[in-house]
């Protein structure tokens, strides 16, 4: 049981409603990594989100969110640098930038991610075919769901 894979899935919220705008889902890897830049896994135009932003890494416990913005990575209004996957989950990239939640579906999960231990990511996107791409304003955020 210990070896049990799960997937990760990572949602865009809307700024203010925190409503789904668009999900990405990955299986087991070693990084998924999230900013502006065209050779991340989750590309999200925003003025407040630098070019690697954040990776969601593995690590010998089970996953850790590591921040590498200049605007930083928030989690409950404060900044981290590193930290523990934690299931449902919701980062913020900068103090007032894109929020996405993270999901990690395994038949174990729920127990170890309930002691702030994270499960398995993978750098490919599985059954969604959507780009990778995504434009997010502070007005406005586009919604690709479903297409």
């Amino acid at each position: 049981m210990k070896d049990v894979i799960s997937v990760i899935t990572l949602t865009l919220l809307h700024p203010l409603q925190s409503v789904p705008v668009q999900s990405w889902t990955f299986e087991p890897e070693s990084v998924i990594r999230i900013g502006r830049s065209t050779d991340n896994e989750v590309i999200l135009y925003s003025a407040v989100v630098s070019r690697h932003h954040v990776e969601i890494r593995r690590n010998g416990f089970g996953w850790e969110i590591v921040s590498l913005g200049a605007n930083g990575t928030y989690i409950d209004g404060k900044r981290i640098t590193h930290m523990p996957v934690v299931d449902g989950m919701i980062i913020r990239l900068a103090s007032s930038g894109p929020k996405i939640q993270i999901r990690i579906e395994g038949e174990i999960s729920k127990l170890k991610l309930k002691t702030a231990l994270g499960k398995r990511a993978s750098s490919k996107t599985k059954g969604i075919d959507l780009s990778r791409e995504t434009f997010v304003n502070s007005k406005r955020t586009q919604s690709d769901e479903g297409n």
